[in-house]
């Protein structure tokens, strides 16, 4: 499979450095660009800057955590359609239904594999870049 990564925009919001740290290092391998944010409200003050196209947010997080990330972020008009990955080590249905309640389009358990992250980001790739 030849994806071509180049050009996406993606943002990792995590409290943790070695989730944060892990996730750009494969995802700039791939050629991605990559935007970090340690908790909630430093992701929403760097979203309208850098536009990301796809969107990890870890639901456990200190201040703002990741329901709530995601329902703000679900509620603007600009990133409505921005899909909104939230990420745990919890993989309960409680969590996967309360993320779906908040907006959330899909569920990815920690720790992940860098295959498990590319295929998650290979479905929400705008169709002209595949």
């Amino acid at each position: 499979m030849d994806d071509n990564f180049e050009n996406l925009k993606i943002m990792v919001i995590d409290d943790s450095k070695t989730i944060r740290r892990t996730a750009e290092t494969l995802l700039k391998k791939v050629g991605c660009e990559v935007i970090t944010a340690t908790d909630g409200f430093d992701a929403l003050a760097k979203i309208a800057d850098t536009q990301p196209n796809i969107i990890f947010v870890d639901i456990m997080m200190p201040r703002l955590d990741g329901y709530q990330t995601c329902a703000l972020i679900k509620n603007n008009s600009s990133f409505k359609n921005t899909p909104v990955i939230m990420l745990s080590s919890k993989d309960g249905l409680f969590d996967k239904a309360k993320g779906r309640i908040v907006g959330s389009d899909q569920y990815l358990t920690k720790p992940f594999s860098k295959d498990e992250l590319l295929n998650t980001i290979r479905q929400y790739m705008p169709q002209a870049e595949q």
